[in-house]
């Protein structure tokens, strides 16, 4: 077992059992809410949009839908065990090369090239600021946004992220919102028929538009990433601590499957979120870029953005646009850094490099993830100026990173998860639907990496 700091009596607590007293418990499915929303829907998503029209939204649609099961295994590991994600994944069966296990350490290798990912979300932020104040260049603003999250995250608290994820999500969805709504008043209105083709899983992607369709997959609805970075927040709001350390008693047994459904409810009002939200991204894309025939690209990604909702609203809702994009991607890097800065921190414990379980060395670290990462991040957009492509990239590694998810998640569900805690059939039929869809999603999202790779080569 993980060491870990014991978890006070007064910190154990009786789980709400209302939907009304769960209410205040819930947040930490929509941090990751605030991270999905910035990369994969604006951008990755409209892309595919603008690329493949309708048919291809039945991708968007199961990549929101099926991978939560794997988000719960992680998250009710967390609960029941306090363990944070690497203390986990170190103990998964394997060789280890000194402290670290051969899946902390495979994660380490991928997350080399995850980088690209940020790196064109801090671009697209410099981009947009840009074009709202054009005195000020790309660079110089991209200069200026990586300091800036990084003095927010460095000694940032649970409560302050899960609130300026929050406030984010809420001001860009209610817009978007509008932007679909309106969109039916232009001659880019799209109809049921529409909706019944892009749902229609017989339906051929374009082939040139497969490799966007397969990054997207890796990059919308929970990540990878996202799942491993789950944990930390249902840690840190206090599931495990309420939950008590694990005792073979009905009374423990109770509190942990309270505990685990409030975390349900939170899996799932935020999947419900992110769902929508990209839907509405998609449909953003394929009924007014696929029309036109505009797919964003290059340093004209935003302004081709813009079009989606210039061209549904009018010229005057450019500017609401921008402001809007400025948020949904900044709070990308907002909680992106808030989770790297402690995912890397508890790898790096795990092979022994620092000690995350003892606050100070625990802070110490976080605090110069904070400022490593944004300056990183800067370097790759500066080098590749491309934020699609980078976007893309990173999805399609994120995707690879899925698969050492979904082995940590099988794990945990068939090794760990204690028998008093133990799920109906009709969840593990669809958890094992996740696991497989997942499983062949992600390899084909690595063999088009590598074959699109070679063929440049």
């Amino acid at each position: 077992m993980t060491e870990s700091t014991p978890t006070p009596a007064s910190e154990i607590e009786e789980p709400p059992t209302r939907l009304r007293g769960m209410l205040k418990y819930l947040g930490p499915g929509f941090i990751l809410s605030a991270s999905i929303v910035g990369s994969g829907e604006l951008i990755a998503t409209t892309a595919l949009g603008a690329e493949a029209g309708f048919v291809a939204m039945w991708v968007i649609l199961v990549s929101c839908l099926i991978k939560v099961f794997v988000q719960l295994e992680f998250g009710k590991h967390a609960i029941h065990s306090g363990e944070t994600t690497f203390g986990a994944l170190n103990q998964l069966p394997g060789p280890k090369f000194g402290k670290g296990s051969w899946a902390t350490w495979l994660w380490l290798v991928m997350m080399l090239i995850k980088p690209l990912q940020v790196g064109g979300i801090i671009g697209g932020v410099g981009i947009v600021l840009n074009i709202l104040f054009p005195a000020v260049s790309v660079v110089v603003w991209v200069c200026i946004i990586a300091p800036v999250v990084s003095l927010l995250i460095f000694r940032g608290k649970y409560q302050l992220i899960e609130k300026v994820s929050l406030v984010m999500i809420g001001l860009f969805a209610m817009f978007t919102v509008a932007c679909v709504i309106g969109v039916q008043y232009t001659e880019f209105a799209f109809s049921s028929s529409d909706i019944v083709t892009g749902l229609s899983f017989w339906n051929g992607i374009p082939l040139a538009a497969v490799g966007v369709a397969i990054a997207a997959f890796g990059i919308t609805g929970v990540g990878g990433d996202e799942v491993m970075a789950y944990n930390y927040w249902l840690l840190e709001k206090g599931y495990a601590a309420k939950t008590g350390p694990r005792e073979d008693t009905p009374e423990w047994t109770a509190r942990a499957k309270g505990w685990i459904k409030v975390m349900y409810w939170d899996a799932f009002l935020s999947m419900l979120v992110y769902t929508f939200m990209t839907l509405a991204f998609y449909v953003l894309g394929a009924s007014i870029l696929h029309a036109q025939g505009l797919v964003p690209q290059g340093f004209d990604m935003v302004k081709t953005l813009s079009r989606m909702y210039t061209d549904s609203l009018g010229g005057w809702a450019e500017i609401a646009f921008l402001i809007g994009a400025f948020f949904v991607l900044f709070s990308t890097l907002f909680s992106a850094l808030a989770a790297w800065s402690r995912l890397f921190s508890d790898a790096f414990s795990s092979v022994g490099l620092i000690d995350y379980h003892n606050p100070k060395s625990r802070a110490r670290s976080i605090a110069f993830f904070a400022f490593f990462f944004p300056i990183l991040w800067a370097v790759l957009f500066f080098t590749f100026e491309d934020p699609v492509w980078m976007v893309l990239a990173g999805g399609a590694i994120t995707a690879a990173i899925l698969l050492l998810v979904v082995f940590g998640a099988v794990h945990f569900r068939y090794k760990r998860l204690p028998a008093s805690l133990a799920p109906s059939k009709g969840y593990d039929t669809g958890f094992w639907i996740s696991v497989i869809s997942i499983a062949v999603l992600a390899i084909l999202a690595v063999w088009k990496a590598v074959e699109k790779f070679t063929t440049q080569a």
